[in-house]
């Protein structure tokens, strides 16, 4: 009797991230505010946005698609709304953590651990007899400045946030000051590029010892190393889930090959890092926007990983004029 291949979902959402870099887009510098709702993917069936690697993987098949529209639904939760999937449409990946009970190898005592999971939704607009319910908010143009008020207040509201010094021409999170730095707003491109530089490097804050604890000003990873990368990505995750809890769009970066090599290399080294590292940037945004989760999406083995940067580290930063910049 013929056994079905058991599918990997590490190495399909990992694949997924991958396709898009090749593309040249870096998906969590996309801008995922989009032309229609909130730019926060949402099952429609129940209204809660989607968390972790899922905000990503949704980002990127609206933006290949174009779709308008933020909510999204299963087969079958289509059905239920009265509608139906239009044929030939193709589903995207949803992944989720499924508790699992199993007998301990070496204890024989009944344990439980955390499986991961995946499900096929489709957007809204796939389908066919259901309305978006964020059809009627078009095109029109965002205010600029409203916005820019709520990320001031994300600021403001971070609790137990370290040192804020406008200071020189680099982005900087110094975990042993616990102290970011950043040049003054006027020096950056735009405001927007100011706002999520800011929630990059407020992003690694939250890694030190006495909030999430991901090992910032206790085990001190060198520039370019894998555990670099690891809080890299997390940051650049946190501050585009930031940019888009106050409406503003993540501005894009210069991709020069030399950046996006860098992430292949990185990825494709660890296949479980994007989903581990946005379960960790979820945590971190919801530190920084002092929520308390309702239903936590745990990462499996995340805890154990140090996950640290040098005191001394630059960090992408679009900068404009005679600044300084790295790629990564």
């Amino acid at each position: 009797m013929a056994t079905s291949e058991r599918r990997d979902i590490y190495q399909e959402v990992t694949d997924r991230i991958l396709e898009m870099l090749d593309q040249g887009v870096v998906p969590w510098r996309n801008p995922i505010r989009r032309a229609g709702g909130d730019s926060w993917p949402r099952n429609l069936a129940s209204g809660k946005p989607y968390r972790g690697v899922n905000v990503f993987l949704l980002a990127m098949r609206s933006w290949e698609k174009g779709f308008g529209s933020d909510f999204w639904l299963t087969f079958r939760q289509a059905q239920e709304q009265g509608g139906q999937v239009r044929k030939g449409e193709r589903s995207s990946l949803v992944v989720f953590w499924k508790q699992v009970q199993k007998e301990d190898v070496s204890s024989g005592e009944d344990i439980t651990i955390p499986v991961l999971r995946h499900y096929n939704v489709f957007n809204v607009e796939q389908c066919d007899g259901i309305s978006p319910p964020d059809a009627a908010r078009g095109d029109g143009p965002s205010v600029p400045f409203e916005p820019l008020r709520e990320a001031d207040q994300i600021v403001a509201g971070y609790r137990d946030a370290p040192v804020i010094e406008h200071r020189g021409s680099r982005a900087v999170y110094l975990p042993v000051a616990d102290r970011v730095e950043i040049p003054e707003p006027e020096h950056f491109e735009t405001r927007e590029s100011y706002y999520a530089t800011l929630f990059h490097e407020l992003s690694h804050s939250t890694g030190h010892s006495k909030r999430l604890n991901r090992g910032l000003d206790t085990v001190l990873a060198p520039f370019g190393s894998p555990d670099y990368g690891k809080e890299e990505l997390v940051a650049e995750m946190s501050a585009a889930f930031l940019a888009a809890s106050c409406g503003i769009s993540p501005p894009t970066i210069e991709q020069s090959a030399a950046y996006l090599d860098n992430w292949r290399r990185v990825l494709k080294g660890d296949k479980r890092l994007v989903v581990t590292a946005a379960g960790a940037a979820q945590r971190s945004a919801d530190w920084i926007l002092a929520q308390q989760s309702q239903e936590p999406e745990p990462a499996a083995g995340e805890a154990a990983d140090a996950i640290a940067e040098p005191a001394t580290a630059d960090h992408a930063s679009p900068l404009s004029g005679p600044l300084q910049r790295d790629l990564f």
